[in-house]
């Protein structure tokens, strides 16, 4: 299996679980600066032009979502579980991909990315929008996350680091973690992952 990757959101939580599940897999570094992910090549394989893409012999899959669960099916793990936990699973994918982490990638968007690639200062009416806007969904998951270790059922899924994926830029992207203890109780659970830590393979920060 071969993943093209890059440093950015997304990649993040295929990486961390790639890493998690110590599956085989050969890393192939894109260089977002230098439009790697914009050659005829790379669109040949996933005509997004985005971050990740998953080579498995004659299957390639793009959306990290598909590709973190091709993973864990590929790898028998119960981070995908087999029951009806599933169905809460993709329920937290949807709901993170429509709201928790769409608001989180917009802060990140506007204080990480745009200085990173040099297109322009953070967009006021944007920031606030997205901060009123996460903080609304993230009152959803702190109540949910209140009584609970994990996302779903009583272990750890790949729903966990699906909704996840954007705290630990929480700080840099101005995203107001510290207002919501149960999501912070939960990313600090994350964060004794050493693959949710230090997901990404060398070189890590080379774009």
């Amino acid at each position: 299996m071969k993943l093209y990757w890059s440093d950015v959101l997304a990649p993040r939580k295929a990486c961390a679980v790639a890493k998690y599940l110590q599956s085989p897999l050969d890393y192939v570094y894109l260089d977002l600066g230098r439009s790697e992910h914009k050659t005829a090549e790379y669109l040949a394989l996933n005509p997004n032009g985005k971050v990740p893409t998953l080579v498995d012999g004659s299957r390639v899959l793009w959306e990290a979502d598909a590709i973190i669960c091709h993973l864990a099916a590929r790898s028998d793990s119960e981070l995908w579980p087999q029951d009806a936990r599933q169905i809460d699973v993709i329920r937290w994918f949807s709901w993170s991909a429509q709201h928790f982490t769409t608001h989180a990638g917009a802060l990140y968007f506007e204080y990480i990315i745009k200085p990173r690639f040099g297109i322009g200062e953070p967009d006021p009416v944007e920031t606030r929008r997205a901060t009123e806007a996460w903080r609304q969904h993230a009152a959803v998951l702190d109540g949910h996350l209140r009584d609970r270790r994990w996302l779903v059922g009583d272990t750890l899924t790949l729903a966990d680091f699906a909704v996840a994926v954007a705290l630990p830029h929480a700080e840099d992207a101005h995203i107001p973690l510290q207002d919501f203890p149960a999501i912070r109780r939960w990313h600090d659970r994350m964060n004794e992952l050493d693959a949710w830590r230090e997901p990404f393979p060398e070189p890590a920060m080379s774009g």
